[in-house]
């Protein structure tokens, strides 16, 4: 590929990936709306987001076998197809209950964009690109949590929040037609491919089995879990204890994903010069300095505001370096079923996300604490998992000199 081709697909891919996380964006700060119009407390619209993100997490297991069978193009018709149908569905919700069951639609629907586009990177690119590929996929999909939140307090404000919905329709329907039209096919339909479930779940094992994937996609579900008890717990923690308003909380909320992109940004310059594998140990313990001194904090003299809002951004520029390269490492050792490997690394972060958001509504003690307190334990868990893998690639190439030749 030329490198305007390479653009234009990188372009494509990071709008098609967004649509999950803008899909997430863009109602948070209507929560509390929502809780008015539906009749209900606020910890029950945060279930909305759980239930996305189980619909995330077996969308995408279901999708890793599907794409790597009939190709990349037909499913993402599909699925974009069930996002647009259960958006207009969310818009006219009569209560909270159908709202969280149609969020599971919604999320079964738009995370195809999430599988396929990791899974087109790696039939598309290089070993030594996927890494910058990734980064360059987090600046296209980082305008999302930008102004989605933004975009969404807006409209919320003045057209109330079921008018979100019918706009991610739109969205969802422009994007169907760009892959029709735009994208071109990357892999050809594999009808070796079994849905036997005893084959796919062997699949699924095998990939697991490997300890490059493990320890690197459980580091990046580590990731994502600490930004997903951000995203769940912020609209609280920053409207409400802290006091700042819709509008406000979205230019925060805006300023911390810009955070995120300038991480994977600097990654890409990070990359020229250093491996993947030494980049995400480096920030890994640059996390648990962050995590030690935020708990510090805590302890001695409590968390201001100010604090507060240091820690978010420091943590989320952090996880922007980290994302990309845990995500390329686990993805390298795979190329003919690259669709099972994306679909369980998406799988796996999700549920993380599943669990960070359970986590944050069960816990929620009308403080900070529950947020701030998972998000530095996953910071810690990240040191460990990269620590761990650290310590055996260095016993592996100390035994590899120490062999004779």
């Amino acid at each position: 590929m030329t490198k305007k081709e390479k653009n234009l697909l990188i372009l494509i891919l990071g709008f098609m990936a967004a649509l999950g996380p803008f899909s997430i964006d863009m109602y948070l700060p209507s929560f509390l709306d929502i809780s008015k119009d539906l009749n209900t407390e606020i910890e029950k619209v945060s279930y909305t987001l759980t239930s996305y993100f189980i619909g995330i997490s077996l969308g995408q297991l279901v999708y890793g076998p599907v794409i790597d069978r009939y190709g990349r193009k037909k499913p993402l018709l599909i699925g974009l197809g069930i996002f647009v149908i259960t958006s207009v569905g969310c818009a006219f919700a009569p209560d909270i209950y159908t709202l969280i069951i149609l969020r599971l639609f919604l999320a079964l629907g738009g995370c195809v964009g999430m599988v396929a586009s990791r899974a087109i990177v790696r039939d598309r690119f290089e070993d030594r690109e996927i890494a910058k590929a990734f980064s360059s996929l987090i600046l296209v999909m980082g305008v999302a949590p930008i102004v989605a939140p933004t975009i969404g307090g807006y409209i919320s404000a003045h057209w109330g929040w079921s008018f979100i919905f019918i706009l991610l329709a739109a969205i969802g329907f422009l994007l169907i037609l760009v892959v029709y039209f735009a994208l071109d096919e990357s892999k050809a339909p594999d009808p070796d491919i079994s849905f036997n479930f005893k084959k796919v779940s062997i699949s699924y094992l095998e990939v697991l089995k490997n300890r490059q994937f493990l320890f690197y996609g459980l580091a990046g579900s580590a990731a994502m879990a600490g930004m997903f008890a951000y995203i769940s717990g912020s609209p609280y923690v920053i409207m409400e204890y802290y006091g700042v308003s819709e509008k406000n909380y979205g230019w925060i909320f805006g300023a911390n994903a810009a955070s995120f992109i300038l991480g994977s940004q600097i990654n890409r310059l990070l990359l020229k010069k250093y491996f993947s594998h030494n980049i995400s140990y480096i920030m890994s313990i640059v996390l648990l300095v962050i995590a030690i001194g935020a708990l510090g904090m805590i302890v001695f003299v409590g968390l201001s505001y100010t604090a507060l809002l240091v820690v978010l951004f420091a943590f989320m520029f952090v996880s922007g370096i980290i994302n990309p390269n845990t995500s390329a490492l686990a993805l390298m050792p795979f190329s003919k079923n690259a669709g099972v490997a994306s679909a369980l690394i998406g799988a796996l972060r999700m549920v993380s996300g599943v669990i960070a958001s359970a986590a944050i509504s069960i816990f929620h003690n009308d403080t900070y604490l529950p947020m701030i307190l998972f998000m530095m334990f996953c910071s810690i868990g990240i040191f460990v998992l990269l620590y761990t893998i650290d310590v055996r690639k260095k016993k592996e190439e100390a035994q590899e000199m120490v062999l004779p030749s």
